[in-house]
């Protein structure tokens, strides 16, 4: 399989994922959109958002996520992230039941017990995509959904742009990327035994041109994409 480091056109330090989104926490809500995932959400026909119970938000963040659930009708949302800067805008936000500290990967929440499991820009941090979806697979009662938006393969390779951030200093800073095409998530998701449902994606647009000018060769180019799965019942 390719590697991001094949792409990779900027050459940035490179840190590790807790240390990034720690240093990146106090612009963060200043530099995402929601049109890079919140809009993709807003567009699955599945899960049926109001019938959800219970959900996992892995890889919370700032809470961003899981106070959009909650405008859905979500009620109890348990969120998990390795950053502790990133948990700690989330407590502020409000909108988890539970947050803890943790890895994606293994999260100590308990078993069989989700409707949801769902998580947002993460997985290009992770250096293989099986144990995510494992996990996702262990947290997730029978007939639950698992949501995952992803930045798009095609984008990573035609940008060869990582996950980065600019501190206070100026210099950008880039966290631990990964390159994994869809292949690969079809491979690891049907492996841990998910069921792919829905997939869809978030094209370069006049939105995005709005907020990025300098994109405008990117226009019609894929960036993000939602896959949902189902844990059979």
């Amino acid at each position: 399989m390719p590697s991001f480091a094949d792409y990779d056109r900027r050459n940035y330090r490179t840190v590790d994922v807790a240390t990034g989104y720690d240093g990146w926490a106090p612009t963060y809500e200043q530099t995402v959109l929601d049109k890079m995932d919140l809009a993709l959400l807003a567009q699955l026909r599945r899960p049926e958002w109001a019938q959800v119970r219970r959900a996992a938000d892995l890889g919370c963040g700032t809470g961003r996520t899981g106070a959009w659930l909650r405008t859905q009708g979500i009620s109890h949302i348990d969120g998990v992230d390795v950053s502790t800067g990133m948990l700690e805008l989330a407590r502020a936000r409000g909108a988890h039941t539970t947050l803890t500290e943790g890895d994606a990967r293994d999260t100590g929440l308990p078993s069989d017990s989700y409707d949801l499991v769902i998580a947002s820009l993460i997985d290009e941090h992770l250096p293989d995509l099986a144990p995510f979806y494992a996990e996702a697979w262990r947290l997730a009662a029978p007939g639950a959904r698992c949501v995952l938006v992803s930045f798009h393969p095609q984008f990573m390779m035609v940008t060869g742009m990582p996950t980065h951030y600019t501190p206070a200093s100026g210099a950008p800073v880039a966290i631990s990327t990964h390159l994994h095409l869809l292949s690969e998530h079809v491979t690891a998701a049907l492996d841990a035994g998910w069921v792919l449902t829905e997939l869809t994606e978030m094209l370069v647009d006049d939105t995005w041109l709005a907020a990025k000018p300098k994109w405008a060769e990117l226009r019609g180019q894929p960036f993000t994409m939602a896959t949902v799965w189902t844990k059979p019942a």
